[in-house]
């Protein structure tokens, strides 16, 4: 028995990956490689002077911008309230409409099956526009100003929130809602009783998270006179005011980490 038990230990274990898979995994690893490879050089060869070039310019372009010019930050603080102004009212409209949007494109809630399809598709297509896209199609058809940021943050805001919910909506567990609908309950009691204290954490996870989102997003829409700071900053580097562009990015930068914070912080309380 003993004899047996030695000859069994001794015997090899199979590896954990066959030879052919390790062969595979090889060649997929070499053919990635190479086509990194190959896009790096071939994006530096249609680059003009390369990276040797940009790292020389390096020097020149941070003696323009410092030292910044923090005297202008008074000056331009109503343009930055403008631009959290703009996340707010677009990430709280966006909030609302996701709702019965999210609802919508649920496989398991929307049991009507042209009506998921269709709201599927518009949501497919929302997302398929750049936000930037979109604020300068509103700037030729409002102008320069806050409301064409404000619709492009809402639009591109209303297709991130309804298809995070609505993939979150169709992860629930169906079992309290198929018991509920045994009870007698309705269609809205199922929703507020049911569904809601499952999806409610990540629904709020994902509403901070968008707001996040819109802060950075309505500073570059403001390049193309979308309103706000970005408006600001892109007229600054117009006159060559590097210095007051400079305090502008670092004001950007410490309101974007506060307002992060403050995000992280309001998830850690209601989740």
């Amino acid at each position: 028995m003993t004899k047996q038990n030695n000859s069994l230990s001794l015997k090899k274990t199979p590896p954990i990956y066959p030879v052919k898979t390790k062969t595979q995994i090889t060649i997929i690893f070499f053919v990635i490689l190479g086509f990194y490879l190959f896009s790096m050089m071939y994006t530096q060869r249609e680059m003009v002077g390369g990276f040797g070039n940009a790292l020389g310019n390096m020097g020149v372009v941070i003696e323009k911008f410092f030292p910044p010019n923090l005297k202008v930050l008074p000056a331009v603080w109503g343009p930055m309230a403008q631009t959290i102004q703009m996340a707010i009212i677009a990430t709280t409209a966006a909030t609302i409409l996701t709702i019965p949007l999210a609802l919508l494109s649920a496989q398991n809630i929307a049991t009507f099956k042209p009506l998921y399809v269709f709201t599927r598709t518009l949501l497919n297509i929302l997302r398929t526009i750049p936000d930037l896209v979109l604020a300068v199609i509103f700037v030729g058809l409002f102008g320069i100003g806050l409301l064409p940021g404000i619709l492009a943050l809402f639009i591109f805001s209303l297709g991130i929130l309804a298809k995070l919910i609505s993939e979150t909506i169709e992860s629930v567990d169906m079992n309290p809602l198929e018991a509920m609908r045994a009870s007698g309950a309705n269609v809205y009691q199922v929703i507020f009783f049911g569904l809601v204290p499952q999806v409610l954490p990540q629904f709020t996870s994902f509403v901070l998270y968008v707001f996040e989102i819109n802060i950075r997003a309505s500073v570059v829409l403001g390049l193309v006179g979308a309103g706000g700071i970005g408006l600001v900053l892109d007229q600054q580097l117009g006159f060559y005011n590097y210095p007051n562009a400079m305090a502008i990015i670092i004001m950007i930068f410490v309101v974007v980490i506060v307002i992060e914070y403050i995000s992280n912080k309001l998830r850690e309380a209601l989740i």
